[in-house]
């Protein structure tokens, strides 16, 4: 089944590879019984699904994730195998997304406006006038 990760980008099922194991965590004797534990990964580095420009974005940017250009995730905070794998193939696409999103724009440098500047003078010398009320007088 393939992954839609954008509109314009889809994962074909025959890329992504499964792995199942016994999970940790509450299920009682349910969870030492079955394997709901659920491991996703994907090889960015060899996928048809990528044009050249976004492979080398997200070799890039997922770097830290990859391990020989493979992108793994892991899901087992459900119960039921079906539920993780859910849970795997929607970070998995989100992992992708966010990976492949545009750099965000430079900030700007700004300056305060006169009246900002203003209210903030006002506020200091309020607070200076509290402070200084609440000294000892000179001489006591």
């Amino acid at each position: 089944m393939d992954l839609e990760v954008t509109r314009a980008l889809r994962i074909p099922g025959a890329e992504l590879s499964w792995r199942f194991s016994r999970a940790s965590g509450p299920g009682g004797q349910h969870v030492n019984t079955s394997d709901s534990r659920v491991e996703l990964s994907w090889d960015v580095a060899a996928s048809g699904a990528l044009s050249e420009a976004q492979r080398a974005r997200l070799l890039a940017r997922l770097a830290p994730r990859l391990a020989a250009g493979t992108l793994t995730v892991a899901a087992s905070e459900r119960r039921s195998q079906l539920r993780n794998r859910e849970a795997a193939r929607a970070r998995l696409a989100a992992l992708v997304r966010e990976g492949l999103a545009p750099d965000a724009a430079p900030r700007r440098a700004t300056r305060p406006g006169r009246g900002a500047v203003r209210r903030r003078l006002e506020a200091k010398a309020r607070r200076s006038d509290t402070k200084r009320l609440r000294r000892r007088p000179p001489g006591e």
